[in-house]
């Protein structure tokens, strides 16, 4: 089921009867008749498919479907945080920012044009505040309208997470894990947690869109995304996001099968000075594995090298290393298969000062469903396999 059936009002009462016991405490706490109340209780059971609440002659006690749905509904609350806002509101506003246009929204939801600038109407005079503004045949929303959606959008992962939940106590799998994959945690360690999360899950949906950081961290802290896995950033600019480290990798510096430094004398360091003499290929500034390069050559007292391509996409970056003398600085573990094949050569090591955490960010608002708890334990397991190490 959607979220979208379901009635907020009456969601606030099922949490006010979890946290206080009896349906007449919630009944004074939401403003509702205790009848309402016991009526809507009923008819979201229903709905659900399973009991919410064992009825005492004390009061409530809740089931396994009341223990999960209680703090989800809690969670998504603490986010929507206006009594004002229904779901017809939050769901129009959530889909006019998405679509940018009141037609938009209207085809992504199947509400009709005038429900669609209603809700948003009055939801905007309910906040005393404007959401949106015409640029136009489009519509951008204001800082205060993107900063509702964004909670809005966060409230929504709450609730489909505990619908998801109980569906999956009564036997069916809808649940899933939208994780954004930044180019070094593709090379080893997602697929490898991947591929033993399946192992024990095979009906759990998983959903990866490759990016960089800077493409996948709004998704992120949106609700889009779960889980975001590579290079942590130090410091961390976003006080919303937690990071949780999983392992250090050291970066070398690789040239092209046949380049001049590559036929050096085996055994023979080369030194930074000779690498500085030719180009590099990059990603952009910003980002540790640059951070790492400037500092690098600015230990040895060099000038920076030339920076002619600035890429973040491995396969950009070997297709121009095999066209000319350039050189990259990226992960052994970003092109073993490379190595392997003997298209690239590992020409220096850095040393260990200069290793990058690599590991996995997170909303600190994030409540680990059971699947995602499991899948992050997954993500650690593989960090920590020593066999698949280079």
């Amino acid at each position: 089921m959607e979220i979208w059936s379901l009635n907020l009002r009456h969601l606030r009462a099922v949490g006010q009867i979890a946290q206080l016991g009896t349906v007449n405490a919630a009944a004074l706490a939401v403003n509702l008749s205790q009848p309402a109340i016991t009526q809507a209780l009923g008819r979201l059971e229903v709905q659900l498919g399973l009991p919410l609440f064992e009825r005492r002659h004390d009061g409530m006690m809740t089931t396994s479907a009341g223990e999960i749905l209680s703090p989800r509904i809690e969670a998504a609350l603490a986010h929507i945080r206006s009594p004002h806002v229904t779901m017809s509101r939050m769901r129009a506003m959530l889909a006019l920012a998405e679509t940018g246009s009141y037609a938009g929204a209207s085809i992504a939801t199947g509400l009709s044009l005038p429900s669609i600038h209603r809700a948003v109407n009055d939801l905007a005079l309910a906040l005393r505040r404007p959401l949106a503004v015409r640029r136009g045949k489009s519509v951008i929303t204001t800082e205060a309208g993107t900063q509702l959606a964004r909670e809005f959008r966060l409230a929504q992962v709450e609730l489909e997470a505990g619908l998801s939940e109980i569906e999956a106590l009564r036997g069916h799998e809808t649940r899933r894990i939208s994780i954004g994959a930044m180019p070094l945690s593709r090379a080893r360690i997602l697929p490898a947690a991947v591929a033993r999360f399946l192992t024990r899950r095979p009906q759990v949906r998983l959903t990866i869109v490759e990016g960089s950081r800077a493409e996948l961290v709004e998704p992120l802290r949106s609700g889009v995304l779960d889980v975001m896995v590579g290079a942590l950033r130090d410091p961390l600019v976003e006080t919303d996001l937690l990071q949780n480290p999983l392992f250090e990798d050291v970066p070398a510096v690789f040239a092209r099968r046949g380049h001049p430094l590559a036929r050096t004398l085996p055994g023979t360091p080369i030194t930074p000075a000779e690498m500085a003499r030719y180009p590099f290929t990059l990603p952009p500034r910003g980002t540790p594995l640059r951070d790492s390069f400037d500092r690098y050559f600015t230990a040895h007292h060099l000038p920076l090298p030339q920076v002619p391509v600035e890429c973040g996409s491995v396969m950009m970056i070997r297709q121009v290393m095999m066209g000319g003398n350039s050189l990259a600085l990226l992960s052994p573990d970003q092109v073993q298969v490379e190595i392997e094949a003997g298209w690239l050569s590992e020409l220096a090591r850095l040393p260990a000062q200069f290793a990058r955490t690599i590991g996995m960010t997170t909303r600190a608002s994030l409540r680990p469903t059971e699947v995602q708890a499991e899948f992050f334990a997954d993500l650690e397991a593989a960090a920590h396999d020593d066999g698949g190490r280079p």
